[in-house]
């Protein structure tokens, strides 16, 4: 183990071993869970194994995508030299969500608004014109809004205040998810969308934290003797060091047996995943093995809770609240 890593590990939390999750219940019917997205690709690389595993126990599972991601970059070289990928991103975009959401089996909404991309330079160029990174509050909230009220989500996920990492458009779908789990059951906020409806629990997404980016490079590590983790980990030790966790883990959901779905749903965005990069850098068996969960922070809840947790509906009385 590298000095940085023995730093790093020093500073996480520990993670449990898969006896001492409980497995999911058999029968969630009644349960609607609304996931909010900066991008098409997003919801397949955060969560879509846990989408799987409760779709299939009953529940609905609604993804809204903030953006139709027509500034992402094409990071597939097969792709590259796609002509349809040149001529019509935004439509290839869509096709890639349609076909990721048909291999989760979730529900999904397009909100509407415009990929503001990811600027680069040194200043910072500004976004450009209408996009969704500099919408007014409430104005790129609306939208999600009206879908909470129509929808009646129980609970809500999202990103963290940094967006899971600051690209502007993470960074305002965290501002819109919040601002719709404190307001949509407010009837004296956003009037004329739609009838009041409060969501009971609001997480945050953990898909990229440190502990399972240290598990994942350290199997590499003893497997190959070398990682594509390596610089990430290096990059880790200063941030932890200095900005410590901004969130642990208080929820981990055993979806192991729902990897293979997740993995069609990222292939399914030929534009944007590599299928030899690093999300397939461990196999998926040995994937089941290193992290066989998938991670989320708590952030607000209107009913009693004990931590942590192993299911997203704990505590909840889905059924009774209609």
């Amino acid at each position: 183990m590298s000095d940085a890593v023995a730093r790093l590990k020093a500073q996480l939390p520990e993670h449990p071993s898969v006896d001492e999750l409980t497995p999911l219940a058999d029968d969630y019917t009644g349960l609607r869970i609304l996931a909010v997205h900066a991008h098409p690709d997003d919801e397949s690389s955060k969560g879509s194994a846990s989408a799987a595993a409760y779709i299939d126990r009953g529940a609905r599972y609604m993804v809204a995508t903030m953006t139709g991601g027509e500034r992402g970059d094409i990071l597939n070289e097969e792709i590259k030299h796609s002509p349809r990928a040149h001529r019509d991103l935004p439509g290839m975009r869509r096709s890639e969500m349609a076909a990721a959401a048909k291999a989760i089996g979730i529900e999904h909404r397009w909100m509407g608004f415009v990929d503001s991309g990811l600027p680069e330079g040194d200043p910072m160029p500004p976004l450009p014109f209408g996009c969704f990174g500099v919408q007014p509050l409430e104005r790129a909230a609306a939208p999600l809004v009206r879908l909470v009220r129509e929808y009646r989500p129980h609970v809500m996920i999202s990103y963290d205040e940094i967006g899971g990492y600051p690209h502007p458009d993470h960074i305002m779908s965290h501002k819109v998810a919040v601002e719709a789990y404190e307001k949509a059951g407010d009837p004296e906020a956003y009037v004329g969308e739609g009838q009041p409806w409060a969501p009971l629990k609001l997480y945050y997404d953990r898909a990229f934290n440190p502990e399972r980016l240290v598990a994942g490079h350290e199997f590499l590590m003893a497997r190959d003797g070398q990682s594509v983790f390596s610089g990430w980990v290096e990059n880790l030790v200063d941030q932890v060091s200095t900005e410590g966790i901004r969130h642990e883990s208080t929820t981990r959901i055993p979806s192991s047996a729902y990897f293979d779905r997740r993995d069609q749903a990222m292939l399914a965005h030929a534009s944007q995943i590599d299928p030899n990069g690093a999300f397939f850098a461990i196999p998926t068996e040995d994937v089941k093995k290193v992290w066989p969960w998938e991670d989320y922070t708590l952030i607000a809840s209107r009913v009693p809770v004990d931590l942590p947790e192993c299911c997203l509906a704990d505590g909840l009385d889905y059924k009774a609240a209609g």
